[in-house]
Order: structure tokens, then C-alpha cells, then sequence
């Protein structure tokens, strides 16, 4: 089931109802609602899959209980590696056997060995990558200490499954949700409001931004051959726009939606185009799953300690894995790995923690340097999103090849000005915001309710009249 679906504006409704009119104050009713309707969202997709969600839930789930029990250590690894092995196991199998399978034959076939094989048409459950590792949270912490093991079997499920962060984050810490779904939760007016803005802002960056910039991107990327280096390079900068209102536009529905049920989940961007170095745009991209990996890869890989090649090393595996995590390309590696390029270039040269701040914090506009890096950052990463969004290597080798031509020189053969001046308004609004959660957060609070209403119904009206055609999320494929 689509956010930006009929199903969902019939879908969300109903199940806010239910919730708050009759469960009221029940927190057990009110989880196995919130549980039963977060099956149905997901078994929308495909019912199927709901058997794998249900059986890494009742593993983890049981894991956990028996970790509380267990004194001894040797069986205490040995059941956390249980968790770890059947979740990544099944994640392993779904998203990376063919794969895996495939690169096996074609070495052997550069050895001059020939393997006859068979790939498996195996579809991959949406949402796997995201709630395997939230799943993982919990057994981990559970075998930190971090947090006390539950025996509330409906509230563990409902943690895993909870509909509006299930396929696409942001990937929460059990540390964190879980224990909102044991306490009682209240409805807040304000929240409630707060939540439909940050909803209306996430559909405005997915149907209007993400969804037009992608019927271009796409026209590009997937007919390369036919276009000039010029019109390439815009194709690049706009699918870096699509995926960027793509995903943070699910992320804000996301968590606009939660608020409507009491919940608060983590922060996943932060105007990462607003980045003045490639380490500052990590600590606002994607910033439950880069947070997830610092945590339970890099700090237990040993961190930082150990000098400079030991960070080298953690941080450069790190990139690594995160690429893998987003699919089972070589473009996903090589988009790893040049981002670890970037990330030693730019700690060697700018120290981390300089940009850790805001950028242009209370003024208008940046510093003319401000600027220049917030512009040489962006083109590093739309450089790098071009693997991302090629097919394969030699797909992204030939875009690069157009693009590093005097072709560039010219003008692009598609110049779409109405999406220009769409992106111009995101990133104005998005400018004005960047101290605040979202975009849209504190714009026209204080002006008079007649004005703001005008101003809310006139977003509404917007992604009507320029809504793209429906595109299903990114983030679904990983």
C-alpha cells in the first residue's frame, strides 16, 4: 500500500478512528490494532511475506526471553548469533543469492572453467533490509544490557511491524520505539497538526518533486545512448532531487503518521543538500540507517581506536556494507566506495566536526564560502548518484563517458522549465527551514488562520495540479 495511494487516504483514516475512539485508553487494544492493521498494510503487497515478518518476530521475540534467562556467556553469543544468523540469513537469501550465485559462475569463468547454474526467480519482500535490522536492534541491545527483555508478545509485534515505518524507515532503535508502545499514549491536538504538516510536506517532495523529477530521470538514464553529455548531467541532478524527495518525502509521511498515534520516531534527514563536506552530509543522510551502522558495525569493529588505519579500515567497511545493504549491484559497491573516498578526503582536509553545526545558522544566506562548499559537496554527490541509478557498470561508464565530452558544452535536449521552478520552491522552503524538523514545520504558524489555511489548502491544490505520474518509492527495491 502506496503513501501517496487512494488506498491509504481511505486506509489511514479508518484505522485513526478505531484507534482513538474506541481503543481510547487500552494499550493492549490499542497495539493489537495497530498490529492488525499493519499486517493488512503490508500483506496489501503481497499476504505471502507476512509469514516471514511473523516467523523473524517470533524468533526474536523468544531469543530475547531466553537471553534473560541465560547466565552463561558462551550461550549467550550462541543464541544472539542465532538472531543474527536467521535474520541476515533470510535477508541474505532474498536479496543477495542470485547475486552471489552469479559472480561465483563468472569467476570461474575468467579461470576458463564453465559452471552450468540456474537463478532463482526470487521476489524480495519489501521492507526486508529495513526491518531485519530493526529487528537486530533489539536482540543486540537485549544482549547489551541497553534494554530489559519483553514478554509482551502483541507490543514486540506491533515494534516490528508498525505500518507507517515498516518498508522504508526510518529504521528504529528498540531502545527507542518499543518502549512507546508499552506506555500509554494520548491524543495531542498539537501534535496531531504537527503531524499532518510534516505529512503534507512529505507528499508534496514525493508527488510533486520526486514523481516529476523521476519521469525525466528516467527517460534519460534509460535511454542513455540517445543523449548528449549536457542532458545527461541533468538527468543526474535530477534523479539526485527524485531520490532526495523520494525518500525524505516517505520519511516525513512517515513520521507525520506516527504522530497521529502518539509515536515519535527518530529524525532520518536533515537538508542533507545543504551539506559543506561529505562528512556532514552522512550525519544527515539517511540517518537512522548510518547511525545503525556506526553503532552496531563500526564501534564493535573497534571505532576509531586503534590510530588512523584502524579508522581507515572501519569506515571504508562501513561505506562498503552500507552499498550492499542498498542492493546487489556492483554500482551499489563502487557508490559505497567512492563515498569512503570522499569521506577520508574530506576528514584529511576539513576536520568532522568544524561543519557539525547549521549552516548560515540565523542569517539570511550563506557566506560566499559557505556557498562554494555547499556546491562542491552537491556535485560530489550527484557524481556519485549516477552509479546508484545505473543499471550496471558499463551503463554508468558510458553516462560518464558522454559527460566528460565536449557534448556537455551544449544545451540539454530536454529542458523542463516548470520542474525547475518546483525544485527552486523546495529548496527555498527547505532553506528557510533547515533549523527546524522539517521544511514546512514552522512556515505560517503565525500568521492569521484565514491566511494559513489558505496556505495549507493551496499545498493540497499544488500536488493535485502538479503531481507526477504515480511512482512507487525508491526504497521499496531495498
Amino acid at each position: 500500500m502506496l503513501f501517496n495511494s487512494i488506498d491509504f487516504g481511505i486506509f489511514l483514516p479508518i484505522v485513526f478512528v478505531i484507534y482513538w475512539l474506541i481503543s481510547k485508553k487500552n494499550i493492549s487494544l490499542q497495539n493489537l490494532l495497530l498490529l492488525v492493521a499493519s499486517y493488512v498494510f503490508y500483506g496489501w503487497w503481497d499476504w505471502r511475506f507476512l509469514l516471514l515478518v511473523l516467523f523473524s518476530t517470533i524468533v526474536d521475540f523468544s531469543i530475547g526471553i531466553a537471553l534473560e534467562n541465560e547466565k552463561k556467556e558462551l550461550r549467550r553469543r550462541i543464541l544472539l548469533w542465532t538472531s543474527i544468523a536467521v535474520n541476515l540469513g533470510f535477508l541474505g537469501f532474498f536479496k543477495y543469492y542470485n547475486f552471489f550465485i552469479e559472480n561465483f559462475v563468472d569467476a570461474f569463468s575468467f579461470l576458463g572453467y564453465s559452471i552450468s547454474h540456474r537463478s532463482l526467480g526470487i521476489i524480495l519482500p519489501v521492507g526486508i533490509s529495513f526491518y531485519t535490522f530493526q529487528t537486530l536492534s533489539y536482540t543486540i541491545d537485549v544482549y547489551n544490557g541497553k534494554l530489559k527483555t519483553t514478554r509482551d508478545f502483541i507490543a514486540f509485534a506491533a515494534f516490528i511491524s508498525f505500518f507507517p515505518q515498516l518498508v522504508a524507515g526510518p529504521i528504529e532503535r528498540a531502545t527507542n520505539l518499543l518502549p512507546q508502545f508499552c506506555s500509554e499514549r494520548k491524543f495531542d491536538y498539537s501534535k496531531a497538526i504537527d503531524g499532518l504538516r510534516q505529512i503534507l510536506w512529505g507528499l508534496f517532495k514525493k508527488v510533486v518533486i520526486a514523481d516529476n523529477c523521476a519521469e525525466y530521470a528516467n527517460l534519460i538514464f534509460n535511454n542513455s545512448s540517445n543523449y548528449s553529455g549536457s542532458t545527461l548531467l541533468l538527468g543526474a541532478v535530477l534523479f539526485t532531487f527524485q531520490i532526495y524527495g523520494d525518500f525524505s518525502g516517505y520519511s516525513d509521511i512517515a513520521i507525520g503518521t506516527s504522530r497521529l498515534f502518539g509515536f515519535s520516531l527518530m529524525k532520518n534527514f536533515a537538508f542533507p543538500y545543504f551539506s559543506r563536506d561529505i562528512a556532514e552530509f552522512w550525519r544527515r543522510w539517511h540517518i537512522s540507517l548510518s547511525t545503525w551502522f556506526r553503532d552496531y558495525l563500526y564501534i564493535p569493529l573497534g571505532g576509531s581506536r586503534g590510530g588512523e588505519w584502524m579508522k581507515l579500515k572501519n569506515t571504508l567497511i562501513i561505506f562498503l556494507v552500507s552499498g550492499f545493504w542498498h542492493g546487489a549491484n556492483w554500482t551499489f559497491i563502487v557508490w559505497g566506495g567512492l563515498n569512503a573516498i570522499y569521506f577520508f578526503i574530506s576528514s584529511k582536509i576539513i576536520k568532522n566536526s568544524r561543519n557539525s553545526d547549521i549552516v548560515a545558522k540565523g542569517r539570511l544566506l550563506p557566506s560566499t564560502r559557505e556557498f562554494m562548499q555547499i556546491l562542491f559537496t552537491f556535485s560530489l554527490t550527484v557524481f556519485a548518484w549516477i552509479f546508484f541509478r545505473s543499471d550496471n557498470m558499463g551503463h554508468a561508464a558510458s553516462i560518464l563517458d558522454q559527460i566528460f565530452s565536449f557534448s556537455t558544452i551544449s544545451l540539454p535536449e530536454l529542458l523542463p522549465y516548470n520542474l525547475f521552478i518546483l525544485i527552486s520552491i523546495l529548496l527555498i522552503i527547505e532553506w528557510g527551514g533547515r533549523e527546524n524538523q522539517y521544511g514546512l514545520e514552522k512556515l505560517g504558524l503565525n500568521w492569521n488562520r484565514p491566511l494559513r489555511l489558505s496556505f495549507y489548502y493551496g499545498c493540497v491544490l499544488v500536488i493535485f495540479l502538479f503531481g507526477g505520474k504515480e511512482q512507487e518509492f525508491i526504497y521499496f527495491q531495498f
